[in-house]
This record gives structure tokens, C-alpha cells and sequence, in this order.
């Protein structure tokens, strides 16, 4: 079910994590749920009004199995370049695996035994690249390719894991789930001083920001 949030931003709310739909003029799926949520997603991105095979780009916040798990069973009709950090792209395209010696490396190599990956071109996506109207901002932490991606035309931040919601705010990504919380905290504050200010929150985790997302980001950076 694809709940519309403002002008050209679409929910899908999905099992415990949820995907986006985006449409600054090409339209592109921001991450893609666990591998069960097939149906879901194109259901939502029919209902958002878009045909999957005109959707032009991914764009991916992170490599875990609830943010790329369905790209493969979408494809063939999904023919768009995903675009993530490098080191999450290395892994997207196989050419690397998630390290043991991390604990969230580890989670990811067993993730990763019910994760196929799709045959799709990845990019590894610069900091502060533009795609359409969305800029990217590196935000390592919870993966060291962790990106979020902000339009100031749609007034729109797609933050991924970088942060979640809890009663209305935002939280940082929980060392549980994280490769490095420093990193996440530094990253948060990075963002929230270079981003341009923006309405809508989308999270993986817990519920989007309808208004206020920047000011909710930048409480977030002061208290931590």
C-alpha cells in the first residue's frame, strides 16, 4: 500500500522496514524491503501511479537484506542503475563480502545467505553528486557506504538507517546494528549542517517526518 506523504514522495510500509517512492520527473525506488516483499512493492509503486519499468533509478541508502532484498525478484521489469556508497555498491555487486570481524559484518554474512543479489548496474555514488534534484551526503556509520539523499525541490531527506523514529523524534542508529555509533553520531551532525532544510523525514525504521524533518535532524545533532 503506497501512502502519499507530500508532492512526489510515496510510503510503502512494509514488513518492519519501509520503501519510498520518489518523483522529482524520473521517477526512482529509494531501497527495497527484505526479500518477501515483492508484491508489496509493486503494488505500492502501481499505486503511487508509476510503472516499474520507468522507474529510472534506485536509490539505495545501504547494503542490508531489508534495503536490497527484493531488487532481484523486481527485475526484469525494474531496469534502473542503483546508486549507493562505494563500499556498499562493492558489496551490491558482489565484489566484496561484509567483514567477519565487525559484528554488524557478521549479521550481514548471514543476511546474506537469504540475500540475492540482483542483475542490476550499481554505482558507486560520490558525495555530494546530484541525481536529479537529490544531492547525496556520505553518512557512514551504520555501513560505511550509508547514504542519505536530500531534494530541496520536493522538500524531501531519505535518511535510510542513519537515524530511526521514535514518538516523533529521531534516534541515532543503535550499536546493535551499526559498524561504527562514532561514526554514526559525527555523521548525523554532518548532515544536519550541510543538508539544505527539508520537510519530510523518510526512515527505514519507525514512522516518517510529514514536517519538520530538518529541525527534527538538527534537535537530533545538538543533544547528541
Amino acid at each position: 500500500m503506497a501512502t502519499e506523504l507530500a508532492d512526489g514522495v510515496w510510503r510503502f510500509e512494509l514488513r518492519g522496514v519501509s520503501a519510498y517512492l520518489v518523483d522529482d520527473g524520473a521517477p526512482a525506488l529509494v531501497d527495497a524491503g527484505t526479500p518477501w516483499e515483492e508484491a508489496a512493492i509493486r503494488e505500492g509503486v502501481a499505486e503511487a501511479g508509476v510503472a516499474l519499468a520507468d522507474v529510472e533509478r534506485v536509490l539505495l541508502t545501504h547494503y542490508d537484506l531489508d534495503h536490497v532484498g527484493t531488487l532481484a525478484a523486481l527485475t526484469p521489469e525494474l531496469d534502473a542503475t542503483v546508486y549507493t556508497g562505494a563500499f556498499d555498491a562493492a558489496l551490491l555487486r558482489g565484489e566484496r563480502s561484509p567483514p567477519w570481524r565487525n559484528h554488524k559484518g557478521a549479521l550481514q554474512r548471514v543476511a546474506g545467505l537469504f540475500t540475492t543479489l540482483p542483475e542490476l548496474a550499481v554505482e558507486a555514488v560520490a558525495d555530494g553528486e546530484r541525481l536529479g534534484s537529490f544531492t547525496a551526503y556520505h553518512t557512514p556509520g551504520h555501513t560505511p557506504g550509508h547514504v542519505a539523499y536530500v531534494s530541496e525541490d520536493l522538500g524531501v531527506g531519505l535518511l535510510g538507517d542513519l537515524v530511526s523514529e521514535s514518538d516523533g523524534a529521531l534516534e541515532p542508529s543503535e550499536w546493535v546494528i551499526s559498524y561504527d555509533t562514532d561514526a554514526v553520531l559525527e555523521s548525523i551532525r554532518d548532515l544536519a549542517d550541510r543538508a539544505p532544510p527539508f520537510e519530510v523525514a523518510c526512515v527505514g525504521h519507525g514512522n516518517p517526518l510529514s514536517s519538520g524533518g530538518s529541525e527534527a535532524l538538527s534537535a537530533l545533532a545538538e543533544r547528541i
